[in-house]
């Protein structure tokens, strides 16, 4: 799955804003986070198990969920880069303002 298709539900991104705190955690420390059942967890941690945005480790019947920082890094990326790309145009636009009022 698509690394923005699983961000794109907010009790994923929960999952990780609570993985970046905390660490590495099981699936029954993250579900006491939530109000909703366990398999429901389970099926979030799932996609973002696909997307790759998260390293499972099992440890006996426990299974140990982490941010993967490869895939975190992806997403940094392509946001630098969006906001490079509307800085520039900010700056273009600011640059075409100041000539225009200097006229």
């Amino acid at each position: 799955m698509d690394i923005f298709t699983a961000v794109a539900e907010p009790n994923r991104r929960r999952i990780l804003e609570l993985l970046s705190k905390n660490g590495q955690m099981s699936a029954k420390d993250i579900s006491k986070n939530f109000k909703m059942s366990f398999p429901a967890i389970s099926q979030h941690l799932k996609v973002l198990k696909e997307s790759d945005l998260v390293i499972v480790q099992k440890d006996a019947q426990k299974r140990i969920y982490q941010i993967n920082p490869k895939k975190v890094q992806e997403v940094e990326t392509w946001a630098k880069n969006i906001n490079d790309i509307w800085e520039a145009r900010f700056d273009r636009l600011e640059k075409l303002l100041k000539k225009q009022n200097v006229r």
